[in-house]
């Protein structure tokens, strides 16, 4: 077994994802490749139509001159004229043909890769939306979009050009060929001679352009991120003002990318002059050889202007053997990169899909959780219940293990040890889709999109009804934020920036709040988001959380006291263990942790009030 045949079949192995596409668009497919043969057919007529009318002119030219002044000789010019203009417009007509088949082959071929680009985009977002917090851990947000944008562009080309190209390629040599050796083998094998040179050259040109394209794509991808991190910590930039030394970073990075495509220029500049050299070589050996052998009779000056256009004919399916080569080695290249995500399963899956509704309580018991490449446990056997309709809180100082409690709960990761009950059912048996839309989650990093305010606040929407102008509004009520949005020029229209860089950090929380309020949730889950809002607020919204419902079952985590008070059970976390636990009241009684947190907190507040 040859090695090329080796490459080819490892190639082969990655791209054979793209097969159920390939089945999926099959009639596009067989239209292209009949396109690609209907239009090959109708460029050989041409050459051969040019043939007719060259040896025509040629006999008749000498009787022509013969005759000259008399009545034959008029007769005869306008003979000739009439087989000129017919052959003419055959040519043309031949030409339009050919370039309407040219159109419906690319209507077929490249519109199926268009096709192929939108399904495989889909396939990829949709597969990204399954996989869990690890994963999203280890990989880059820059690697993901060049999975799902770059690669899946190289993968199109495969798809389109390259596969449009090798089946014209494989056409016209079937065609050009027979109609070659028909006239001459001769000439046809001397002709021949500089094509594989010129496939070769191309092949290794397009390699060094490949290898470099790659080394570019790689910086742009450094560049955009340097760019990106730069504009969107712009704030701390100006604050430290770094602005000098984050242009000279800048002017490093580009530098770089300038002389990176100085390189790859230069080896672009190699492609055009070598291919029309050969072309042009190609064209010499015809006209020398085709003129010796129309010396000796062998062939007529008009099957050399029928092989030029042969030539013409072969050059550029020839040429572009090497870059659908290239093609589809970047193409193999990317589909690896892309399968290697796609073939990734998520960790977190729901093995049933049945209704689940809230009822009774949450359990944990023996539950113990250590991130992966660490040693140190996040949570460690942790044992409580949480009943419906009770309002339970966690307190503790950053790194006690809250967010990862309540990650486990909304089951972002699963247990190492232990297991968590919902209503008795272990949470791995229960339909995870279905368990979330009962959960309003306001994190305590809120992410806002680039979209206006009734929208960000609707996204915790499951359905849209002729009410959902009046829930939206009422939530923003429940949040405390209806006044501030009052006080903007386009209200509820207003567009956010960024990750929400025009609101404050206290708005971004309450916006993030009414998002929870108005799915009218079974459980709201608050990881420590009233850090950011004053005591009045924070007083506030805690009142309106009491006042949705007395069954609604509220966990709140946070490091003051102060938003836990009410609660009706309280877990004191550290290092991810329980420590102290019970209503306020009793925490205070015992005189331990939670207590002196309490006192410290209250004598700050006295402070900040006087």
């Amino acid at each position: 077994m040859s090695i090329s045949y080796k490459i080819a079949k490892l190639q082969m192995r990655a791209l054979s994802h793209l097969n159920k596409y390939f089945y999926k668009y099959r009639y596009r497919l067989m239209l292209g490749m009949l396109w690609v043969t209907l239009s090959n057919l109708f460029a050989i007529l041409p050459a051969q139509s040019v043939r007719i009318v060259i040896d025509l002119i040629k006999e008749n030219l000498a009787t022509y001159r013969l005759f000259e002044g008399s009545q034959l000789n008029s007769a005869l010019y306008h003979f000739i004229g009439i087989t000129i203009l017919y052959f003419s417009v055959v040519i043309i007509g031949l030409a339009l043909l050919r370039g309407f088949f040219m159109y419906m082959m690319r209507q077929s071929l490249i519109v199926m890769s268009r096709l192929v680009e939108y399904d495989l985009k889909n396939e990829i977002f949709s597969h990204y939306q399954t996989l869990d917090q690890n994963f999203y851990r280890k990989n880059n947000t820059g690697d993901l979009m060049a999975r799902i944008s770059e690669d899946v562009s190289r993968v199109r080309m495969y798809i389109g050009p390259a596969i449009m190209y090798t089946v014209n390629l494989a056409v016209t040599f079937i065609v050009v060929l027979w109609a070659m050796f028909s006239v001459s083998a001769k000439l046809s094998f001397w002709v021949l001679i500089p094509l594989p040179f010129l496939s070769y050259s191309i092949f290794y040109v397009n390699t060094l352009i490949n290898k470099r394209s790659d080394a570019i794509q790689s910086k742009l991808s450094d560049l955009t991120t340097f760019v990106q991190e730069a504009f969107s910590g712009i704030r701390v930039l100006k604050a430290f003002a770094r602005e000098n030394a984050s242009q000279e970073d800048f002017f490093v990075e580009t530098h770089d990318y300038k002389q990176k495509q100085l390189h790859l220029a230069r080896v672009e500049a190699l492609f055009f002059p070598l291919m029309f050299f050969l072309t042009g070589f190609s064209s010499i050996i015809t006209i020398f050889v085709g003129g010796l052998m129309v010396i000796d009779g062998e062939i007529t000056i008009g099957n050399i202007a029928e092989f030029t256009i042969y030539i013409n004919m072969l050059t550029w399916p020839v040429a572009s053997v090497g870059w659908v080569s290239s093609l589809i080695q970047r193409a193999d290249a990317s589909q690896k990169r892309i399968n290697e995500f796609l073939f990734t399963k998520p960790e977190i899956v729901s093995e049933t899909q049945n209704e689940f509704y809230f009822k009774e309580k949450i359990e944990f018991k023996n539950v113990s959780y250590t991130y992966p490449g660490k040693t140190k446990a996040a949570i460690e056997n942790l044992n409580f219940t949480i009943n419906k309709g009770t309002r339970f809180g966690i307190l503790g100082s950053t790194g006690s293990g809250k967010s990862s409690l309540l990650s486990l709960i909304l089951r972002i990761f699963d247990a190492k040890e232990g297991e968590i009950l919902i209503d008795g059912i272990n949470i791995k048996d229960i339909d995870l889709k279905k368990f979330k839309q009962q959960i309003g989650y306001v994190p305590q990093d809120v992410f806002l999109f680039s979209d206006s305010i009734y929208n960000n606040i609707l996204l915790g929407v499951e359905t849209i009804d002729q009410n959902t102008k009046t829930k939206v509004e009422q939530a923003a009520k429940q949040a405390a934020l209806s006044d501030n949005i009052e006080g903007f020029k386009d209200k509820y229209k207003t567009m956010l920036g960024e990750r929400g860089i025009t609101l404050s950090g206290g708005q971004k929380q309450r916006v993030a709040i009414a998002r929870a309020f108005i799915k009218n949730p079974e459980i709201f889950i608050f990881d420590d988001c009233l850090s950011a809002l004053d005591t009045k607020t924070e007083a506030e919204i805690l009142e309106n959380i009491k006042a949705i419902g007395d069954n609604k079952t509220t966990i709140t985590v946070s490091h003051r006291p102060s938003s836990l008070k009410d609660c009706d059970y309280i877990l004191v976390l550290n290092e991810g263990s329980v420590i102290e636990e019970g209503t306020h009241e009793e925490l205070i009684n015992l005189m331990g942790v939670y207590q002196e947190i309490f006192d410290k907190q209250f004598s700050k507040d006295n402070v900040l009030n006087k």
